[in-house]
């Protein structure tokens, strides 16, 4: 995907949440509401400047196997999400390979294996399937050069989630052409105690989850993140770490090791956030004429379809300028007649900006445009 405003980027949206014009009321991110040092028990006696952290921050190594009940060998630690997917990919393609994306989806994905030279293909996620993971639609674009096969889960934007079944059919198909199957968690672990939370990885080594201390646990300008994979795959994703940023930053890392000691009252505020989010924001779409969606299974994002409209991107323009509130044009996703709204954030940011944005579904849809 392209964009004639940004024509050098890799990642469209990605471009677009840095440099696009804020609202007031700002629901266009996708970030939890960011946790205080103080919400953070003993952060600032286990902050640290210096030390030996070539291959990760030991402590934070120790956490994340103990943590997920796997060895050292299997965990290699990154910046954020967004550098675990990409060492991931890294350690997996080379140049010519075939990356299979999800599609509507995250574009940083796509962005970081067209970087690494890989041929990038998309299977689809369609909307009128429930933005469903489909064995079928993957077979179709399925070559015997695909490396690397990617998806979220939760599905961003959509929030679906995909369950063990579904996840089991895909690892059959990358086992037929000897690729792996990058599944991006971030949203995951927020999710109620009653689903099925387990990583990919830890279901079986054709599996490789990325994950951070972002979207479900508050802990987003720490830039802490991880992959949990089979040792071969986790040691290479270390030696593309060698060149990227050689080493994590050493105070990020050990608040990171603190944080993974706390990580279960981190979930129960996260968890407390989500849902309060979602109910406000299924309360609303549900009541709108205006709009219909898949609902979310949780995550920190909602994905409505504006009906009627094919390309959304003139109304979140005239949302942001009319009534100062903003959401994302679902073509960064490729959904264009999609917006993707921010649930997990301040609670009165959020209830004041549903106002706003129903008042100006409401004169859009009146003619007011």
């Amino acid at each position: 995907m392209s964009d004639a405003r940004f024509p050098d980027t890799w990642a469209p949206y990605m471009t677009w949440a840095k440099h696009a014009p804020k609202a007031q009321l700002d629901l266009t991110g996708s970030n939890l509401l960011p946790c205080t040092l103080d919400e953070l028990p003993g952060a600032r006696d286990a902050l640290e400047l210096y030390g030996r952290n070539d291959d990760g921050w030991p402590p934070l190594l120790e956490a994340i196997a103990h943590r997920f009940g796997v060895s050292r060998a299997c965990v290699a630690t990154a910046p954020g999400a967004s550098g675990a997917n990409f060492l991931a990919l890294a350690a997996l393609v080379r140049p010519g390979d075939t990356v299979l994306v999800e599609w509507p989806g995250y574009d940083p994905h796509t962005g970081a294996a067209r970087l690494l030279g890989a041929d990038v293909r998309t299977f689809q996620r369609d909307w009128k399937e429930g933005f469903r993971v489909r064995v079928e639609r993957l077979k179709e674009a399925l070559t015997p050069g695909t490396r690397a096969i990617v998806l979220t889960n939760l599905h961003n934007p959509s929030g679906v989630y995909t369950d063990a079944d579904a996840l089991e059919a895909v690892g059959e198909l990358a086992r037929e052409v000897e690729a792996r199957v990058v599944v991006d968690e971030v949203y995951l672990d927020a999710l109620p105690e009653r689903v099925d939370r387990t990583p990919a990885a830890l279901r079986d080594e054709v599996f490789v989850s990325t994950n951070s201390l972002t979207k479900s646990y508050g802990l987003a300008g720490l830039r802490v993140g991880w992959i949990l994979a089979a040792p071969a795959v986790a040691e290479r994703a270390r030696r593309v770490r060698d060149v990227v940023d050689a080493v994590g930053a050493v105070p990020a890392e050990a608040l990171g090791a603190l944080a993974f000691h706390h990580l279960d009252a981190l979930l129960e505020r996260a968890r407390r956030i989500v849902e309060a989010g979602q109910a406000l924001v299924r309360a609303f779409v549900e009541a709108r004429p205006e709009l219909e969606w898949v609902p979310p299974a949780g995550g920190a994002v909602a994905f409505p379809r504006v009906k009627g409209v094919e390309d959304t991107e003139a109304f979140c323009a005239f949302a942001r300028e009319r009534f100062d509130v903003g959401v994302t044009p679902g073509r960064l996703f490729g959904a264009p007649r999609h917006i993707r709204i921010a649930v997990a954030g301040r609670r009165d940011v959020l209830e004041e900006g549903l106002e706003a944005l129903g008042r100006a579904l409401e004169a859009w849809t009146g003619g007011g445009s």
